[in-house]
């Protein structure tokens, strides 16, 4: 098997794991693990793991240069775009959470027009608009009368927050990936993002009651810590050692997909006609945004 397609099943193998997380995580929160407390030990528990892996790697340096961009890549992908996330997921639902991820790649757009000066091209701002349109649909009318959602609306909001952190966080990390080995870089961002975390994540963590909490919960937290977080980052810097970031990127148009039937499997939430239409908008938009126009022939 060659590496490419060893990258490919990589990229779709951490795809897969994503749209599970939805629902997975959901079900343990808040009633054994609070929001915050769940990036306690996510977090923690990358960090812990990149720092084991990072003896395999090469031993790097960080230029002094460069720790400030550390700081604002840990703070983008290592606190706000998680910690929004999984607030989000407590007051929202697996469904929504899954379709409203795949606005991260117009997130991209946008950003890389305002600070790298991108031109956005008429499919690329027809693609925003759209994928404005089902984020803005899902959040004004999406709510719903649902005992484990207590408030939709704000958890949607608070998942635009969360693609919109970490797509600023991959348009500022692209310097530091080119620069540094992927273990040395994970293992700095995952302990900066602890530190940045604490204050917020530590009280919610220290009220976890590990002895009352049931088998299921445990494999829940470890499937989030290893899979979710680890693994997902190591599948993606493989897959991005054989394709090309943006090839990496559209499989995140798969996790509605993989995200809904699993929660419907699950029987963890229904699909609605909203649900369908905002879904329909964001991955037009998504798909418009992303699409490389033709070269003009000469």
């Amino acid at each position: 098997m060659s590496k490419r397609t060893l990258a490919i099943l990589a990229a779709i193998g951490a795809t897969i794991i994503y749209g599970i997380n939805h629902t997975l995580a959901k079900g343990v929160m808040p009633t054994h693990v609070k929001p915050f407390g769940f990036i306690f030990l996510r977090v923690g528990g990358a960090a812990l793991l990149f720092w084991l892996i990072s003896f395999f790697g090469p031993k790097e340096k960080i230029e002094k240069r460069d720790w400030g961009r550390m700081l604002v890549c840990a703070l983008l992908g290592m606190s706000i775009n998680m910690l929004s996330f999984f607030k989000g997921l407590q007051l929202s639902t697996p469904i929504n959470s899954a379709v409203l991820v795949t606005i991260t790649p117009i997130i991209v757009v946008v950003i890389s027009a305002l600070f790298l000066k991108e031109k956005i091209t008429l499919n690329k701002g027809l693609g925003i608009f759209l994928g404005f349109v089902g984020a803005v649909g899902l959040i004004l009318f999406g709510a719903e009368a649902r005992q484990n959602a207590p408030n939709i609306p704000l958890g949607n909001f608070l998942f635009i927050i969360n693609a919109t952190s970490y797509g600023a966080y991959l348009v500022v990390v692209k310097k530091l990936i080119e620069k540094y080995h992927p273990f040395t870089l994970m293992k700095w961002l995952f302990t900066i993002g602890v530190v940045i975390n604490l204050p917020l994540t530590l009280p919610e963590a220290m009220e976890i009651q590990w002895s009352a909490m049931p088998l299921w919960a445990y494999g829940s937290i470890a499937f989030v810590v290893i899979g979710t977080t680890f693994l997902t980052y190591l599948f993606n810097i493989f897959a991005l050692t054989q394709l090309k970031a943006s090839s990496v990127g559209a499989f995140v148009y798969m996790q509605p997909l993989v995200g809904i039937l699993f929660a419907l499997f699950a029987g963890k939430d229904e699909l609605t006609l909203v649900k369908v239409a905002a879904m329909a908008f964001v991955l037009v938009g998504v798909y418009l945004a992303s699409k490389k126009p033709k070269p003009r022939l000469s």
